[in-house]
C-alpha cells in the first residue's frame, strides 16, 4: 500500500509540476518577447517552492539525491503525457497561440544543433535549481529567461507546445536525453572534489 501511495504521490507531483510549466508556455505564446520569457520563470519558480516532480529539475540530481532511474522515467513520462494533455487544453482555450505553436513544432528537427541545444538548457536548468537549493531565487529568475532568449531547447515545455499545435515530433526524446546530459555533465563540473573535503 506504501508503495502504491509512493508512485501515486510521485506522479501527482509530477502533473502538478507540468501544469505550472503550461502556464509559463502559455504566455510565452501568448505575448512573447520580451516579458514572456521572464513571466515563464513562474512555472520553474512555483516547481521549487512547491517541492513538485519536474523532469528537467530533477534529473541532474539522481546521483546526489539517491533517486531511482525508474522513478526519474515515471516523473518523465507523467510530465511529457500530463504536459500535452494541458497543451491541448490551452489551445481550445485560446486558439489564437495555435499558429505560433506550430510554427514552433515545425522549427525542430533531429539535428545536432537541436540536441546540443536541448543539452545547453538542461545546464541551466541544473544551475537554477542548485542555485535555488543554495538560498537564491536568481538562478531562476535569470536562467529561465536566458535559456529562451538563447533558444535552447526544454522537453517539457516543447512537449506543452505540440499538445497546443495538437501536433507530435519524435524531436521530444531527442530533447529529453538532451536535457538530461546537459544536467548530468553540469552537475559533474561543477560538484566539489572530494579532495577538498579531506
Amino acid at each position: 500500500m506504501k508503495t502504491k501511495q509512493r508512485y501515486f504521490d510521485l506522479v501527482r507531483l509530477a502533473a502538478a509540476a507540468s501544469v505550472l510549466i503550461g502556464l509559463g508556455d502559455f504566455v510565452l505564446l501568448k505575448i512573447g518577447d520580451p516579458f514572456g520569457p521572464f513571466l515563464f520563470s513562474f512555472g520553474l519558480l512555483g516547481v521549487c517552492m512547491l517541492g513538485l516532480n519536474l523532469f528537467t529539475g530533477k534529473c541532474g540530481f539522481i546521483f546526489e539525491d539517491g533517486i531511482k532511474l525508474r522513478d526519474i522515467l515515471l516523473i518523465l513520462i507523467t510530465n511529457l503525457f500530463a504536459g500535452y494533455l494541458i497543451g491541448l487544453l490551452f489551445g481550445v482555450m485560446d486558439n489564437s497561440i495555435m499558429d505560433a505553436a506550430a510554427a514552433k513544432v515545425a522549427s525542430w528537427g533531429m539535428s545536432g544543433e537541436f540536441f546540443l541545444k536541448s543539452v545547453m538548457c538542461g545546464s541551466i536548468m541544473y544551475l537554477a535549481v542548485e542555485l535555488y537549493r543554495r538560498g537564491t531565487k536568481l538562478g531562476i529568475l535569470i536562467g529561465v529567461p536566458l535559456f529562451i532568449f538563447c533558444g535552447f531547447q526544454h522537453s517539457i515545455a516543447n512537449v506543452i507546445t505540440m499538445g497546443i499545435a495538437q501536433s507530435f515530433s519524435w524531436t521530444i526524446f531527442l530533447c529529453a536525453l538532451g536535457n538530461f546530459v546537459g544536467s548530468i555533465a553540469t552537475w559533474e563540473l561543477c560538484r566539489k572534489s572530494s579532495i577538498l573535503k579531506k
